[in-house]
């Protein structure tokens, strides 16, 4: 295994009833504060209002951006950034799930620089500074409120890019999942797929580490397994939400990544989908991955299908390996189109073949994703053809 570093400082509240400690965390990085949030969803169940009133009792000025879009849109980016340099925001707020979380970090550093904030995506502009950056999750799905990470869409290009950089890891977090009970079942398992897609990322590598992190991976896939049906079907069951969200954290805050070295797959075909289709991330994650494990199974990678199908699915250990790593494949399509009842063909969320080398080649941008197995463009367009 590879030697690494592990430093996540962000601070977390967890559970229900936190909300009270919100003033003093975000009164300690200035007064000026700029509240972000999506369409709207946080006012029809209480959490603006609350927040609201956290914020005046610590004697914050709050200035707001609302409608930040699902597939965030970096005009969202640039008109976050604009706000701060204008009204000398101290310190940003961002309430909702990932979209809002990440286009608030891009929103963050672009307060401390001159050039357009796609920069940081189109010519990796250097981010060295951010404004600091607090976060109440309400979408338990991209962890991005436990990490330094992003992604942002810029409809003009057709492009969907991220970018990780340390100053973009917010300060505090809050974590209540009784904010989720409203949440509806498709977005609980579209989040699901997207939790499972940073896990099986990671797991599946050829690369050694540590056991240990194997078996931390292998708890948090059965955790998801267990409880999205329970959340989907009791979307007020505490445990349900309560397990979904702490896995969604820890699912990609770099904790399971160890040594690990390799690219990651499926994100970077996904975020050609999205581009183009804007369609929801975790659906075209739950389209893609059972095909790019199928297309990846060989003699030289089944010992992790293996692993997987033993020690997730409880498949029979004594089988051959091969029927083990296919049936493991199989479970985990129908957890994510049965149980989840995710639609499982691009052809069902309106993605055309004609658009597949296109998409292929941009994924893997004219080279190879270095993953589980290397993926040139040839690659990608097969397993592509495989969702059709």
């Amino acid at each position: 295994m590879n030697p690494f570093i592990y430093d996540i400082p962000t601070r977390v509240y967890f559970g229900e009833n936190q909300l009270h400690h919100l003033g003093k965390e975000v009164a300690a990085y200035g007064k000026r504060v700029l509240l972000t949030y999506g369409g709207g969803s946080i006012k029809k169940i209480g959490l603006y209002d609350a927040i609201r009133a956290e914020l005046d009792k610590a004697g914050m000025e709050v200035y707001e951006l609302a409608g930040i879009a699902p597939n965030p849109r970096i005009d969202s980016v640039r008109a976050g950034a604009n706000l701060c340099k204008e009204k000398q925001i101290d310190v940003i707020l961002a309430v909702g799930g990932g979209s809002t979380l990440d286009a608030a970090k891009f929103m963050a550093a672009g307060a401390y620089v001159d050039h357009d904030p796609w920069e940081f995506f189109s010519s990796n502009a250097p981010i060295e500074k951010a404004l600091p950056l607090i976060t109440v999750l309400t979408l338990s799905a991209t962890g991005s409120e436990m990490d330094c990470g992003g992604v942002i869409s810029n409809l003009e290009t057709q492009d969907k890019l991220g970018r990780l950089a340390p100053p973009l890891l917010p300060k505090v977090s809050f974590l209540d999942p009784t904010v989720t009970y409203s949440v509806s079942p498709y977005q609980t398992a579209c989040g699901a797929a997207d939790i499972l897609s940073h896990i099986l990322e990671v797991y599946f590598t050829t690369e050694k580490d540590l056991y240990m992190l194997d078996c931390f991976m292998e708890g948090m896939m059965k955790t998801v397994i267990r409880y999205t049906p329970i959340a989907m079907k009791e979307p007020t069951n505490y445990e349900a939400r309560a397990n979904l969200m702490w896995t969604s954290s820890w699912a990609i805050n770099g904790f399971v990544n160890g040594g690990k070295e390799h690219d990651w797959s499926c994100h970077p075909m996904e975020h050609e989908l999205s581009a183009i289709y804007d369609i929801t991330h975790g659906l075209g994650l739950a389209i893609i991955t059972p095909r790019w494990l199928e297309y990846c199974l060989d003699e030289t990678t089944v010992d992790k299908y293996v692993q997987f199908g033993v020690n997730v699915f409880g498949i029979d250990a004594s089988l051959p390996p091969m029927t083990i790593a296919r049936e493991a494949i199989q479970r985990l399509a129908d957890f994510l189109f049965k149980t989840l009842q995710l639609d499982d063909t691009f052809t069902k969320v309106g993605i055309k073949a004609e658009d597949i080398p296109h998409m292929a080649r941009k994924a893997c941008g004219g080279g190879t994703l270095q993953g589980l197995k290397p993926l040139a463009q040839a690659d990608i367009e097969a397993i592509f053809k495989m969702c059709i």
